[in-house]
């Protein structure tokens, strides 16, 4: 197994979906967690083996697209419509290709354990992001 084929356009937030704004530090699609950079005040996606501490701690899920200096409306807690088939009850973790999102099978060695959220179904995952700071 490998990452999740998210389709950007399927991505939709649920009623208990806890939302916001920023602004894009790269280009953004939507379905992909990201995480705020400190220095630049910009979203950028999340990566599991990245050197940068603050890039393997993703906050939020990419609600659009958006290049760099555009505004992104972002998922934070809640359900999400991920636009991708998941297995209902398997947890997701965020995987070493940015913004990437897979199964725990497919988080490597040398790779930091990131949980994105548990899927309620097989269209809906409920986002609980959790960082121990552990690597494999």
């Amino acid at each position: 197994m490998a990452d999740i084929v998210i389709t950007s356009t399927a991505v939709l937030a649920a009623s208990n979906a806890e939302r916001d704004n920023g602004i894009a530090g790269e280009t953004l699609v939507a379905g992909k967690p990201i995480y705020l950079a400190s220095t630049t005040n910009r979203w950028m996606l999340a990566d599991s083996n990245s050197a940068t501490a603050e890039a393997r701690q993703p906050k939020a899920v990419a609600l659009n697209g958006a290049s760099v200096g555009q505004p992104v409306s972002f998922q934070k807690s809640g359900d999400i419509t991920i636009g991708a088939t998941l297995v209902a009850g398997t947890a997701y973790y965020l995987s070493d290709t940015p913004g990437g999102i897979c199964a725990l099978a497919d988080v490597g060695s040398g790779e930091y354990v990131v949980l994105i959220g548990i899927a309620k179904s097989t269209s809906v995952l409920q986002l609980s992001f959790q960082y121990p700071g552990v690597a494999l």
